[in-house]
Order: structure tokens, then sequence, then C-alpha cells
């Protein structure tokens, strides 16, 4: 939930992240995200003019961005550490939220878009999960991974974590996350020492 004491426009994209993470998008009315970040209803309409697909839009810009500066600070000290403080994130999340809330991002990328039109929120989603690939790419070239297999890896890292905290939220249970973090640790490792 968003923080009492943020700044409007910014407790609104927080508590909009957060019930996207809970319930998705398509079941969330702008009236529900509003009152879920505990903000007036007027002040949403005056932040976000074009209402729930901008505001769920950049939720997920702001949610990607959070993840990307905790990556990017971690990633300094090598591809397995930004792993490792990758899933202390989601482990938070999922843990504090009593299994309720997962990834706004992916949220947003397994429901039916409304049209045919690709809505912004999920191009929003196509570029958060570019840039967190392409962090990832970066830590493991750096760290002498070959750059096809570091993007591969990347992308796998990636999506076994989104996975598996969709089971985790499944399961009510932690197990699958680290289950997934012990493979890629080896993955990693292994990626990095062929390298040498």
């Amino acid at each position: 939930m968003a923080k009492p004491g943020a700044p409007s426009r910014e407790r609104l994209l927080i508590g909009a992240a957060d019930m996207i993470s809970r319930r998705g998008l398509n079941a969330t009315s702008i009236r529900e995200l509003a009152k879920h970040a505990q903000a007036p209803l007027g002040s949403t309409y005056h932040f976000f003019p074009e209402g729930k697909q901008q505001l769920a839009t950049e939720a997920v810009n702001y949610a990607g961005e959070a993840v990307a500066r905790i990556l990017r600070e971690e990633l300094d000290a090598g591809p397995i550490a930004g792993l490792r403080a990758f899933l202390a994130l989601w482990r938070g999340i999922v843990v504090d939220s009593d299994f309720r809330a997962g990834c706004p991002v992916l949220a947003v990328s397994v429901e039916e878009p409304p049209t045919d039109e690709i809505p912004p929120a999920l191009a929003a989603a196509a570029e958060v999960f570019e840039v967190w690939e392409g962090l990832l790419t970066e830590a493991l070239t750096r760290q002498g991974a070959d750059p096809d297999r570091a993007a591969g890896l990347a992308a796998l890292i990636v999506a076994s974590v989104e996975g598996a905290i969709a089971m985790c939220r499944a399961k009510r249970s932690m197990q699958p996350l680290g289950r997934v973090a012990r493979q890629l640790e080896t993955l990693i490792a292994d990626a990095v020492d062929r390298s040498a």
C-alpha cells in the first residue's frame, strides 16, 4: 500500500502498482486505485487526465524503474549479487503481502488486452522487461560471459523469477523462488567461470 506521507502523484503510482500486482489491471477501477492509494479521486484525474491506462502505464514504469535502480546498484558487485537483490525484493513483496501481491509488470503482461491494439501499459511492461534483461546482460558480460549466452541467461533469469513469483503466490510458499534461485546461481557461475 502507498506510504501515507508520499506526495500525491507518487502515492498514486505506488498504490496503483501495488493494486495491479494484487488484482491485475482489468479487475481494478480507477476509483479502487485511488482508494487503495489513499488519495482523493479528483487528484487521480488531475495527475492522470487520460485515466486508468495512463495511471497503469506510469505505475508500470515507476515499478520497473524502482527495480532497475536496485539492480544497477547491486550488479556493480556482480551478477550473483544482483540476482540475490532481485530475489530479495520479490521475496519481501510476496511475503509482506501474505502472498497477495506479485509483480505489477507481470500482472499487466498476462492480461488480455481489451482491444486488438496494444495498450500503453502492456508496451511499458515489455520495455521494463527489456531494461531488466539489459542490465543483467551487461553485468554478465562485464564478468566475462559470452555476450550471446549472457543475453539468453538474462532472459532466463527474468522469466524464471517472474514465474517463480506466480508459483509462490499459488502455493503460498517461497519454496519455488528458493529452488529457482539455486539453479540460477549455478548457471551464472557456470557462464562466468567458462569465460575465465
